[in-house]
């Protein structure tokens, strides 16, 4: 079963929640708008559903209601940011407004945040890039329970990892490719498990390392205590992607990486993320790369269309298309979800 909710009306009882858990009235709607905004995206694992972790995680001190982004160091084009456990989806904004004044400045910047709670849809970041010009690389480790297995391995060694790719197109919608090097991000797991589905063969493997549809094993924890675990997208070449996010988002930017065993009670999810800006006006081929970009991306479209498929596609389209059906048909969320949204205000003292 389904609720069927209005965009405007999940940000109000979100913001509600929030600002009853410690936020200032404009953190908490800044929050509440990424979340709802992933909904509207077609990502509900980074919507509204992860409230109740986020209300968990700020009772148990592991989220810091009303931080700001801290600078610890800045050369000009390099900068290295502390999120002091903020709101990632707050942190994350200033960062990149930093990140990308810097970019405008001197061609580029290199970036690296670390120590931020969850900073939700990556992709959002790239959509601020863009919007100004702007190329971004973003390279995110996860520092939370090991929910994603090694190529080769039989239980959770690391998170899911994402990898976010930005590119402007003059005249067009961007080219925004944001995913998680886990076949299925995790949230979209719990999302199944709390709509009662399975979920696609070679997707995961149980607490014994055996393949599995269930996405309870990687959501709960199973009968021995422990968990199942998500597998990488292709085999080793994902597998790949995912430790090079781990030592380049969590490594490099000095947020930290995973190697300790599970400790299922924390909620918190902190999140190191590596940007790259590039502002293509500086580096001197912007002409050859705006004409180079949209005729490779009409190339593409040109072609036949695959059986089974309405039209070719470029990474952004199908979040637009999702947002604008969305807006206008409402977010349906499943009643287990919204039960877990009711019972997270109830601990802040909110009744919806």
């Amino acid at each position: 079963m389904q609720k069927v909710l209005q965009s405007q009306y999940l940000r109000a009882q979100c913001t509600t929640i929030l600002i009853a858990s410690g936020s200032s009235t404009e953190e908490a709607e800044t929050v509440a708008s990424n979340l709802v905004l992933a909904n509207l995206s077609g990502h509900d694992s980074h919507g509204v559903g992860m409230l109740p972790r986020y209300v968990d995680a700020v009772l148990e001190g592991g989220l810091k209601p009303n931080a700001s982004v801290q600078t610890v160091l800045d050369t000009g084009s390099l900068l290295t940011l502390d999120g002091q456990r903020g709101y990632g989806q707050v942190i994350g904004e200033q960062a990149m407004a930093l990140g990308m004044a810097r970019a405008k400045a001197h061609g580029s910047c290199i970036m690296a945040l670390g120590n931020t709670h969850h900073l939700g849809r990556i992709g959002h970041f790239a959509e601020m890039a863009v919007a100004q010009g702007l190329v971004s690389l973003h390279f995110v480790n996860v520092l939370s329970r090991p929910v994603v297995a090694p190529f080769g391995g039989a239980d959770g060694r690391y998170g899911t990892n994402p990898c976010c790719i930005g590119v402007p197109l003059k005249g067009r919608d961007p080219f925004v490719l944001d995913f998680a090097t886990s076949r299925m991000a995790q949230g979209k797991m719990r999302v199944a498990h709390n709509e009662g589905r399975r979920v696609e063969p070679g997707t995961l493997i149980d607490e014994h390392g055996y393949p599995t549809t269930d996405p309870g094993v990687v959501v709960v924890p199973q009968s021995n205590g422990l968990f199942g675990a998500l597998l990488a997208f292709g085999e080793h070449k994902g597998y790949g992607l995912a430790v090079a996010c781990e030592l380049l988002g969590g490594a490099l930017t000095g947020s930290g990486t995973w190697h300790k065993p599970t400790d299922p009670t924390v909620r918190a999810v902190v999140n190191g993320m590596l940007s790259v800006l590039i502002d293509p006006a500086k580096l001197g081929t912007q002409a050859a790369f705006e004409q180079e970009a949209l005729a490779f991306i009409d190339w593409l479209t040109a072609g036949p269309v695959a059986p089974g498929f309405d039209a070719v596609q470029i990474a952004g389209e199908p979040e637009r298309s999702t947002r604008l059906r969305r807006e206008r048909d409402g977010i349906e969320i499943d009643l287990h979800t919204w039960q877990e949204i009711v019972d997270a205000a109830g601990k802040v003292g909110v009744k919806l």
